[in-house]
This record gives structure tokens, C-alpha cells and sequence, in this order.
């Protein structure tokens, strides 16, 4: 039996999030499918983030064990084959050692949120950004993230529903830069909380409307408390980009 590690990326808006699910098609189910119309092989794959429904992924990692050898690129081809025409690509595969675990050997997690900052809404590119029609000051927002980066308590930023044991965790990176009309947000750290980055970025929405302060968004985070940051800014414009191990 081998172990394969598959990089994956994916359009979220026709799947209720990566997680196998009995409420609709899930990436991780279209996934196993075509493991199994390429080898005979009913497999349990196991990705390195859960993401949301709506959520993409440009970089999403998964790993399966195999009872059969066979070539990486073999196993690639095979699967975009029987993927089709589900909006999801297998980018890379490769062999893995047995010990090699897309999710608990991971060291860091990078994700990219876009904002189409712009008053005319979207023709092209729906459901793959969010459209804030009001101007935003980007270099305000990238000043006060820096408030959240490190190690904090983030239970303010996390959703109710959420399974970690705990709600310190360490932000490595949160940055905010316009390109244009664009403004993406990049957030980087071993593990998130559910919703966390969505959570962190409509409370940056607000400071970028200049409706809030650094000092408003310390309180918030010192609060320890869902109810004092912003809205949860819709699934739409995240992507999960990168893995590290």
C-alpha cells in the first residue's frame, strides 16, 4: 500500500465546502470518486483544511493510501480525467511517506481573501470576490492588522460553531494591499479558527470605511467576545493558496 499526497485547487461555489456532506456535493467526495473510477478503490482522502462552502483553493493538500503502485503523474492525469467536469484540478501528486499527514503535518496555512473595491458591481468574476462598493483605505487597514498579528486569544474572530480545543493560536502574517481596484488581504499561521480570516477581514472592512479605530480593534480583540468585532465577510473571496510543511 502507498501513501499519495495530491495538490488540489477548487471553485467553491458549486460545493458545500471540502468536507464529504449529506446536504450536497463536497470537494472531498468528488474527489474519492474519481480514486475510485481510476483504481477500483473506495479511499478515505484527508485534506489539510477544511474549507467553507464557497471557499476556493488554490493550493489545497490532501493525502490516500493506495493498495496499488502507481505513478505519480499517472495518478494526476487519472483523476483530472475523472474529475471532469467538476471545477476542481489535481495540480501536483506525489508519493508520501506513511507518516506523512496533509493535515496535522502541516507548519503553516496561507490564505488570500480579494475585495473588487469599485462602485460598479460585477460582471465577470462573480462568487470569486467580494464586491464593496464604498471606498476603502487599504493602507489604514494593512496598519491596523498588524494589531492582530501574534499570538493572541482570537475567540472574538471565531464562529460559534467552532471545534478547536483552544482559541490562542499565533497569526503569523495579515497584510492588506491594494492593486487597482483590488485589495487582497493575506493571512498566514499554522492552524485558524473557524471563520477566523472572514471574521478578521469584515472588522478590516470597517476600519477601511473609517467607521472604526486601531484602538476599537484592540478592544475588540481583548473582548474575547463574537459580538465585538464586524460581520463575517462572505465566502466568496477566500482562497486557501498555500500549505507549508
Amino acid at each position: 500500500m502507498g501513501r499519495y499526497r495530491i495538490t488540489v485547487e477548487y471553485d467553491g461555489r458549486d460545493f458545500v465546502g471540502w468536507q464529504r456532506q449529506a446536504n450536497g456535493p463536497s470537494v472531498q467526495q468528488a474527489l474519492e470518486q474519481a480514486i475510485e473510477k481510476f483504481c477500483g478503490e473506495k479511499v478515505t482522502l484527508y485534506g489539510a483544511g477544511r474549507t467553507d462552502s464557497g471557499v476556493h483553493a488554490l493550493g489545497q493538500v490532501a493525502h490516500f493510501d493506495l493498495g496499488r503502485d502507481a505513478e505519480p503523474d499517472t495518478v494526476r492525469d487519472a483523476l483530472n480525467f475523472h474529475l471532469r467536469p467538476a471545477a476542481v484540478a489535481v495540480l501536483e501528486a506525489a508519493r508520501a511517506t506513511k507518516d506523512f499527514d496533509a493535515r496535522f503535518s502541516a507548519k503553516q496555512r496561507a490564505y488570500l481573501y480579494r475585495i473588487t473595491n469599485r462602485r460598479a458591481p460585477l460582471g465577470i468574476g462573480r462568487g470569486m470576490s467580494w464586491w464593496v462598493p464604498v471606498p476603502l483605505d487599504a493602507e489604514a487597514m494593512n496598519a491596523v492588522a498588524q494589531t492582530l498579528v501574534g499570538r493572541h486569544d482570537f475567540t472574538t474572530f471565531r464562529a460559534q460553531q467552532c471545534q478547536a480545543k483552544s482559541p490562542v493560536k499565533t497569526l503569523d502574517e495579515l497584510t492588506v494591499a491594494r492593486a487597482g481596484e483590488l485589495i487582497e488581504v493575506r493571512a498566514r499561521a499554522r492552524s485558524f479558527l473557524h471563520h477566523q480570516v472572514r471574521n478578521m477581514v469584515g472588522t478590516l472592512k470597517l476600519v477601511g470605511e473609517g467607521k472604526w479605530t486601531a484602538a476599537e480593534v484592540a478592544a475588540a480583540l481583548a473582548a474575547r467576545d463574537r459580538a465585538a468585532a464586524g460581520p463575517t465577510a462572505p465566502a466568496d473571496g477566500l482562497y486557501l493558496v498555500e500549505v507549508v510543511y
